[in-house]
């Protein structure tokens, strides 16, 4: 097994479902089917009645204290909060997180590989193999994946349209294609260039079209966005994006496959620092709104999650 890996019995663990009714568009609520299923196979206090961001939080922050497993059902946004509240009630290395992939995009559950499969999903939770990850804190959110610019507009645009699913994130791509690269000084601290030569402190200067930052490998929808990023490695995968919009749209299959992102600039450092002007950000698909000045760190071995038995020696 990878360094941080173990298993456990879950008989002998008390476990927490919480569940986002309105995931994929209301797919908890639509499915009764699903419902029983999940009610029947998983032996889990389970909480459904969402209240929203920061109610989850809340809930996830004292559930820890009491529960051994929590598990998120939901998308990438719920598995956002209820590692904000794991992570925040200093938990993360005590209780395991499951997942339960109940949303569209599903980025988080794929990088840990867990399945779409419902079924199979649950198979890996009672199996009960966890990992130790690295989060990322991004202006005191803790994430595993994230990015600045073009990206994150698109996020932006599409939380405020408020247009579920693969549907939603289409209509918001759009404008990625007149999106500008902007200006911005880049502090890299303790890291490792795309040389793998080892600095102290590295400053750029660049016009970057978008920035990918990744603990995990993908965005949502399968998108293999950081593909060099590794789970527990120590530090932040950070990638720039200096192409136009539109040579960014001619190179997609590419990018979405994670092949061109090793012809770009790529770092690794334990601590960045982006300054610029009206900076888009998002992490796990939630928006931190238009920033002139970014910070994120590492948080070494700071989440255990519960992972398929084939990932526990995996990236």
């Amino acid at each position: 097994m990878a360094k941080g890996s173990s298993s456990f019995h879950y008989h002998n663990r008390k476990i927490c479902c919480i569940i986002n009714p309105y995931a994929a568009n209301k797919k908890w609520k639509r499915n009764k089917f699903l419902r029983k299923y999940i009610k029947e196979n998983m032996p889990a206090d389970i909480i459904d009645d969402y209240k929203g961001k920061h109610k989850t939080i809340q809930i996830a922050r004292e559930l820890s204290q009491k529960y051994d497993i929590i598990i998120a059902a939901g998308g990438d946004g719920t598995i956002a909060d209820v590692i904000q509240g794991i992570t925040e009630a200093g938990m993360g290395k005590k209780v395991a997180l499951g997942v339960i992939p109940l949303g569209s995009g599903n980025a988080f559950r794929e990088s840990i590989g867990i399945p779409r499969s419902i079924r199979k999903s649950l198979q890996i939770i009672m199996e009960g193999y966890t990992r130790t990850i690295d989060l990322i804190d991004i202006e005191g959110k803790y994430a595993s994946f994230g990015s600045v610019g073009a990206t994150a507009q698109v996020t932006l645009e599409n939380l405020k349209n408020k247009i579920p699913g693969l549907l939603g994130h289409l209509i918001a791509s759009r404008l990625m294609f007149t999106f500008p690269r902007k200006l911005q000084e880049v502090e890299l601290i303790d890291g490792i260039d795309d040389q793998e030569n080892r600095f102290d402190r590295k400053i750029l200067n660049l016009k970057a079209y978008d920035c990918i930052i990744g603990k995990t490998n993908h965005f949502g929808y399968s998108w293999k966005a950081a593909p060099m990023a590794k789970l527990d490695d120590g530090y932040i995968d950070i990638t720039f994006f200096e192409t136009s919009g539109f040579q960014y749209f001619l190179l997609f299959p590419s990018i979405y496959l994670g092949s061109f992102q090793k012809t770009q600039k790529h770092f690794k450092a334990k601590k960045v620092i982006l300054k610029g002007k009206d900076l888009p950000i998002q992490y796990h698909g939630e928006g931190l709104g238009i920033k002139d000045t970014i910070k994120m760190s590492i948080i070494p071995h700071a989440l255990k999650v519960i992972t398929s038995k084939k990932k526990l020696n995996m990236n």
